[in-house]
């Protein structure tokens, strides 16, 4: 009986010795190991062999990336309007012996670090920037942070600010605001389309102004040149029949049809004028035709000859 108490006393004991002799650090973690009290030396990830009763592990810290949740507090802008902030810092413990022994909190005084120095920042800028200014906020939150916590082996990577919360009448403001905003923006909209469509409209008036006259233009001169054609092909054609008329004066019988043809003519406009005038200006020589005959006659003469010479003249040329 003793000896099985005993043998059950030596593997509790080996047990207990296995224990705080042998420790396994995990990934991304470091134990901190203190020997009679004092600081002995940092454990990183791996097996590790201690003296037993000797040497202690006193701290454990984690590598990893970690939140910290910064309270609500009120915070005095500098045109003095009580605002409600809250936010969320991002830390990691760099050194894990100062983290250890320089600090006893480092999440807790980060914390409050960052709550005193977003009020200071709050305090220097007025309401309307602070909705604005986040960025710059964060970063000047993070650079005070940072310096203070170096000394206790954390690294500040960033902080955030979750929420601005304004007081109600504060609220109410801001929303005519931005309502007197948007209405004034919405008047300025519409008053660029209407000077838009102003400045379409004229410019279409403007070109259609100048495509009448254009065209107005085009069709002149195309009746003008038509107008032209017109009278140098009636030109042409009256010179042909006078030089017809006195090619055929020269054939033989030609002058007496000429004879017979003006007398027929003549008599015909003197009887048309006789049915439309109850007034007549009868010539003296009325029953004298042949003179009448004879006068015109000596005028297409006159006129073949000058046809001929002109042909003669061409031909020279």
């Amino acid at each position: 009986m003793d000896g099985l108490f005993f043998s059950v006393a030596v593997a509790v004991l080996v047990v207990i010795v296995l224990f705080k002799t042998a420790r396994v650090v995990p990934q991304r973690e470091q134990f901190v190991v203190e020997r009679l009290g004092k600081y002995s030396k940092t454990l990183d990830a791996g097996f590790h062999i201690l003296v037993p009763f000797v040497d202690v592990v006193a701290y454990k810290h984690t590598l990893k990336e970690q939140t910290v949740d910064v309270p609500s507090q009120s915070c005095i802008t500098k045109d003095n309007i009580s605002v409600e902030i809250d936010g969320v810092i991002y830390l990691q413990v760099s050194d894990a012996r100062a983290a250890s022994y320089g600090i006893q909190d480092y999440m807790f005084a980060t914390s409050q670090l960052a709550q005193t120095t977003l009020r200071s920042e709050i305090g220097k800028i007025e309401l309307d920037r602070t909705f604005e200014e986040r960025e710059t906020i964060n970063a000047q939150v993070v650079n005070a942070v940072d310096r203070a916590a170096e000394p206790w082996g954390v690294k500040i990577l960033r902080y955030e600010i979750k929420d601005i919360v304004p007081p109600a009448s504060v609220k109410d403001a801001l929303e005519k605001q931005m309502r007197a905003e948007r209405e004034r923006r919405a008047v300025v909209a519409s008053s660029e389309g209407e000077r838009q469509a102003r400045i379409n409209v004229s410019e279409g008036d403007r070109q259609e102004a100048i495509n009448l006259s254009e065209a107005e233009k085009t069709k002149q001169i195309n009746e003008a040149e038509g107008r032209a054609e017109e009278i140098r092909l009636i030109a042409e054609a009256t010179a042909t029949g006078i030089r017809e008329v006195a090619s055929a004066l020269t054939e033989p019988g030609g002058r007496d049809a000429v004879n017979l043809r003006v007398a027929e003519q003549w008599v015909s406009e003197f009887g048309k004028l006789a049915k439309t005038s109850n007034t007549m200006i009868i010539p003296a020589q009325l029953g004298d035709i042949a003179t009448l005959v004879t006068t015109a006659m000596g005028t297409m003469n006159a006129m073949a000859e000058g046809g001929a010479k002109q042909d003669t003249n061409q031909d020279k040329g």
